[in-house]
């Protein structure tokens, strides 16, 4: 049986979310913490990263947030995206793009762009240089506003781990800064800033 979960706050609050079979949704005090810390995210633009359920990105359209791309590469759990938005009514400012991470990232930056909040939670078991070439592709013009802010989900198995983080902030070649980290039971949840500011609207 595939576990559910809710949306915590806004507009769809208390909507039961489908999980793609065998996904490691992010826990709802995960996602309560982690946009308590964020604060309002009205308007704002999101790209949420290795989807999965598309938990993270319809949290953040039910709190206001203008508008969401959400990529994910397996088909079943594409589906359970596009499923969620629909039955969270959500659908109408979000994307779901079928693609690799890498692949996505690897194009010129999409309409949306650019974004001014990235999640990015790859599987627990993938490869942690995964997360360092993410943060080198958003580096480039256009993908990110002036002051957005990339969201890291990793696991917290000891130090190394957990300063893995500050790895991927100069992999940016110094262009991110974290600004707020917490560990919540095998989870750690690192908030990168842009350091430099470019003004990517202009």
């Amino acid at each position: 049986m595939r576990t559910r979960l809710h949306v915590i706050a806004g507009d769809a609050r208390g909507r039961v979310l489908e999980v793609p079979e065998g996904a490691r949704p992010t826990a709802g005090r995960v996602r309560e913490a982690l946009f308590a810390s964020l604060g309002d995210v009205t308007g704002l633009c999101v790209l949420d990263l290795f989807a999965g359920s598309g938990a993270v990105a319809i949290e953040a359209l039910s709190r206001g947030a203008g508008s969401a791309v959400l990529v994910e590469r397996d088909r079943a759990a594409v589906a359970v995206c596009r499923a969620n938005l629909e039955t969270t009514g959500t659908a109408t400012n979000a994307r779901v793009v079928p693609s690799g991470v890498e692949a996505f990232l690897a194009r010129t930056p999409p309409p949306e762009a650019p974004f001014d909040l990235v999640w990015c939670d790859p599987p627990y078991g993938a490869d942690p240089t995964e997360l360092d070439r993410a943060c080198e592709a958003l580096r480039r013009p256009g993908w990110l506003t002036s002051d957005a802010r990339i969201v890291l989900e990793r696991p917290a198995r000891g130090r190394a781990v957990r300063d893995e983080p500050r790895d991927h902030a100069r992999a940016g070649g110094g262009a991110f800064e974290v600004t707020w980290e917490r560990e919540y039971g095998d989870t750690l949840v690192t908030v990168l800033r842009s350091r430099e500011r470019p003004d990517d609207r202009a």
